[in-house]
This record gives C-alpha cells, structure tokens and sequence, in this order.
C-alpha cells in the first residue's frame, strides 16, 4: 500500500511512506518508454526525505539514448489542474534528473517536463505516436545533485506553466492532448528519487 492523503477532494497527495520496501508503489504502472532495459522502480529509505522515511526512486541507469523509464498513477484522469513532486537527482552522466509527466495516453503519446542536472535546464516535450518533440525548448535554471528541488506544472485547456521551487519559469501551449493520467519519468542513465507527489484537480 502506499500512503494517500486528501485535500480538498478530490486533490491527491502520495507520498510513498507506507509502501512495501524493495518493491513498486501499487496503484502505479511501471513504463518504458522507447528502447531500453526494463525501468527499476522501487520504494526506498532515504534519510533527507521529505516526508519520512521513504521514497520512490527510480533505480536503472542504462544510457540507451531517448529511453525514458515511466511510473503512471492508475485510475486518475486529469485535464486542468496541478501536478508536483519533489525530486532529488543522484546519479547519472547521460542526461540526470527527473520529470513530470501529464495528460498521458499509453507510453508513446503524452506531455512531459524534464530536468537535467549537468545541463542545468528545465525543458517541455510533447512525446506523439512515440516521437519526442520539444514544445519549449530548455531554460536555464539550477537544479543540484543530491538535494530536493521541487518540479510543478499547472495545465489549463490548451496553456501550461512550470514552476520551480515555487517560482514560474516557463510556459507554452499545445492542444494535442486534452486529457489523461499524470505521472513520473526519468531519462537514459538517471537515477533520482521523488517524494511528495501531489495532484490537484481545478
């Protein structure tokens, strides 16, 4: 089981403390997307958790170009609203950090926003019958190796604005996707945890 907190129905927030050690959150669907070894996650012990003591990390490390390893939560459609997560990269050399992903169809149609460590940049792709597209293209903004920063993207009709650390940096627009499941996502080689995934209807 994992832990589910409601706020202000029907708001989520999932913050993997009651999940069983080793093991993939239930109620979440394993991914991958594009070529690759199998995606690992799993629930984790971390001691600088956000909310203790456990989180979800994602734990693979192949570097396989545009391999994106992916965890959807079930049974949560959205359309408008807001969906955030802390994130805490720890390893990786291709392309390290973490993302967000929303309005997701199956593994080869969905929006995504990504963060990269080495680069320093926060960037949106729209992922269409298996294509990644950018739709924004990266922005420079800090995000630190082995601390929490979190990632927020709020989406309404065809708009969506990026936040980070509670401060807007980007936004864009597209209307591909009017709705779908929300979830979590690394690229090629990271390893990075999460913790905190909240996900507000509007």
């Amino acid at each position: 089981m994992i832990s589910l907190g409601l706020l202000g129905a029907p708001g989520k927030v999932i913050n993997f403390d009651s999940g069983q050690l080793g093991r993939a959150p239930a109620g979440w669907s394993v991914v991958l997307a594009n070529p690759g070894s199998a995606p690992r996650w799993e629930i984790r012990k971390d001691r600088t958790a956000p909310t203790q003591p456990y989180v979800l990390a994602q734990l693979s490390n192949d570097p396989a170009a545009n391999r994106a390893p992916l965890a959807i939560l079930d049974n949560f459609n959205l359309r408008d609203g807001d969906v955030s997560v802390r994130i805490k990269p720890v390893a990786g050399r291709q392309d390290p950090g973490g993302g967000l992903v929303w309005r997701y169809r199956d593994e080869n149609n969905y929006y995504l926003v990504r963060t990269n460590v080495v680069q320093n940049t926060v960037a949106v792709d729209k992922v269409e019958n298996g294509r990644r597209i950018p739709l924004v293209p990266g922005v420079k903004h800090d995000i630190p190796f082995n601390a929490w920063s979190i990632l927020k993207v709020s989406a309404r009709g065809h708009h969506f604005q990026i936040y980070v650390d509670h401060r807007r940096i980007l936004e864009g627009e597209d209307n591909t996707f009017s709705a779908g499941k929300v979830g979590l996502c690394t690229m090629a080689d990271s390893v990075t945890y999460f913790d905190d995934f909240r996900v507000y209807p509007r």
